[in-house]
């Protein structure tokens, strides 16, 4: 299918995403968000791909909302809701609802280049894709508070220090480390990765009793599967497993 915003590619059992306004610094409009809507749902359905990737085309990831096209959409929900292991490749400044976007992924890897901050509250709002409920998450209350109150923006190796990102690469190892990283994700389990995201994800919001009972019911339903067997008989012959996602 052909989109206007965003550029869609599979290779393998990797599926990438890369948001294609780049004259607007890949600023969020309204068909953007529809269209990453549609993409998303049609990973989710898509039983050939193991692990997405996202990135922004030109020198920035999204420096935010298109603010010449408002309305209500959360482009951020519609990754969050990828029951896939999603990298986020931020090759530029994630800014406002860029920054949401990118907290939406499960992996952040970023250029040196690249900026980040919630700049809502500079223009008398607030973050309302996820930045409020994701972002203490990751870094901290506090640390949460004093970025999003003050719409500072930080640089790429101060994100590496609070744990905004995971890793740091020059520009011009990014993609490479990108796909590197998402082959490594893609070549294990599909159900397993699926599962691993579902009980990390959600043990976050429960109990730690209630966490361990998610795992295991996870792991239970694991043990049903043709993929866990292929991974068992694969190692034991030495070979590399052929997963199919059943």
């Amino acid at each position: 299918m052909p989109y206007r915003t965003i550029i869609f590619s599979k290779q393998g059992h990797i599926a990438s995403i890369t948001l294609n306004r780049p004259r607007t610094g890949n600023a969020v409009n309204p068909t953007m968000a529809q269209e990453i809507e549609e993409v998303c749902r049609s990973v989710n359905q898509d039983d050939d791909i193991y692990a997405v990737t996202i990135t922004g085309r030109g020198s920035a990831f999204c420096a935010g909302g298109d603010i010449r096209e408002e309305g209500q959409y959360h482009p951020a929900e519609s990754i969050a809701a990828i029951d896939r292991p999603v990298i986020a490749a931020l090759n530029g400044d994630a800014l406002g609802e860029g920054l949401e976007m990118a907290l939406s992924c499960d992996i952040r890897l970023a250029s040196a280049k690249a900026h980040f901050g919630l700049l809502q509250a500079a223009t008398g709002q607030m973050p309302a894709d996820g930045g409020t409920q994701r972002l203490p998450r990751l870094i901290g209350k506090g640390k949460a508070l004093e970025l999003s109150m003050t719409a500072e923006i930080i640089s790429a190796r101060e994100a590496l220090e609070i744990g905004l990102v995971s890793r740091v690469c020059e520009p011009e190892a990014l993609d490479g480390e990108v796909q590197k990283l998402a082959e490594t994700i893609g070549a294990k389990g599909p159900i397993a990765l699926r599962y691993l995201k579902e009980a990390i994800n959600k043990g976050l919001d429960l109990t730690l009793e209630q966490g361990l009972r998610l795992e295991a019911d996870l792991y239970f339903l694991l043990h049903t599967t043709a993929d866990r067997t292929e991974g068992i008989r694969s190692y034991l012959e030495k070979r590399k497993p052929e997963y199919r996602g059943k």
